[in-house]
């Protein structure tokens, strides 16, 4: 099966471009996979190799908080389809660099949290304490952008984040998410990759990419994708509560069917699940602050599970994962990946 390569997580950076600034973003090309980004090497080829081993990011939280360090493959309990696997953990849980991609909403109503996702930059050291790691921002509403490439520089980062314009009505999760998992993957394959995704919980307008091509993707990849979404319609009621009316702002604007289902639904957190990663919500800017904060050490605090599956049947595939003792732990790992025939 293809499957990414080691380590996992890279992450990505969010942002976007309105109409006004356009000029200066990248466009997304009109095909499924980007063209190379400044700053990518065009020669790098794909890292999705042939193998059977499957990579399971676990993050397991004891019940007063905190991480539950110290477990080896004989505490974990890993089932693809059902059926108990041998697991085997990698040692080192924090030392590889991260390569992150934020994605940002800019459509729709996503212009009335602008406020606190322009808080958002000094929070991104979290991410890039390894003085290898680095972070690109990327904005999309009706299709994404690439308005800052690979960086170490948080300064950098934080101006564009603070600048950010309304974009049109649309949230192109589906075509974001496709072209942040191929900008990630272009990275070296020592690099954690990570995306982390805010936006709303439903897409609207992807164009280039199907819910079944972005859960093969993602069921392919080592990419961990954290959410953090809003409600569109709850922001709205909040801006309204707020404001006295004068400024207003009106916008006029099988397994896999289940999967499928489920990203119609809310597909911002059904990604985030399927990778191994967390979906959380926010409403207030010391809620959202929070949620990255919890985001930023959790991605770099999960056991790093391998196992090679006893049915290497196409497809995707359910995988639970649980400790051999009840530590009273809670436990995210990710819930599917895929197969290919072509092994």
């Amino acid at each position: 099966m293809k499957f990414g390569s080691f380590p996992w997580f890279s992450m990505a950076l969010m942002g976007f471009l309105g109409a006004a600034v356009a000029a200066g973003a990248q466009q997304m090309p009109p095909a499924e996979a980007p063209a190379p980004m400044p700053g990518t090497q065009s020669d790098t080829p794909t890292l999705h190799v042939t193998t059977t081993e499957v990579l399971v990011p676990t993050l397991v939280e004891k019940k007063g908080g905190g991480i539950l360090y110290g477990l080896k493959p004989a505490d974990f309990v890993l089932e693809d389809n059902g059926v108990s696997q041998k697991v085997h953990v990698q040692e080192e849980m924090d030392t590889a660099p991260v390569s992150l991609v934020v994605a940002v909403e800019q459509g729709g109503m996503s212009v009335l949290e602008f406020d606190k996702v322009a808080k958002l930059g000094p929070l991104l050291d979290l991410f890039l304490s390894d003085s290898r790691s680095q972070a690109a921002l990327v904005g999309f509403d009706s299709q994404p952008r690439l308005i800052h490439d690979y960086t170490h520089s948080e300064e950098d980062l934080n101006e564009d984040l603070k600048h950010l314009e309304p974009g049109d009505g649309g949230s192109a999760i589906l075509d974001t998410v496709s072209y942040a998992v191929d900008l990630l993957e272009s990275q070296p394959k020592e690099y954690r990759r990570v995306l982390l995704l805010i936006s709303e919980e439903r897409d609207h307008g992807s164009k280039h990419a199907k819910a079944e091509d972005v859960i093969r993707k993602i069921g392919r990849s080592d990419v961990l994708v954290l959410s953090v979404s809003f409600s569109p319609s709850r922001a709205q009621l909040l801006h309204d509560m707020k404001d006295s009316g004068d400024q207003r702002t009106m916008n006029m604007l099988s397994t896999l069917l289940m999967a499928v289902q489920a990203f119609k639904k809310n597909v911002s957190k059904e990604i985030a699940l399927m990778s191994g990663g967390e979906y959380t919500t926010f409403t207030s800017d010391k809620r959202f602050e929070q949620r990255v904060v919890d985001a930023a050490k959790d991605s770099r605090n999960r056991y790093l599970l391998t196992f090679s599956p006893s049915n290497p049947t196409p497809g995707l595939h359910a995988i639970r994962v649980r400790t051999a003792q009840d530590y009273g732990a809670r436990i995210v790992a990710r819930a599917n990946y895929w197969m290919t025939a072509d092994q």
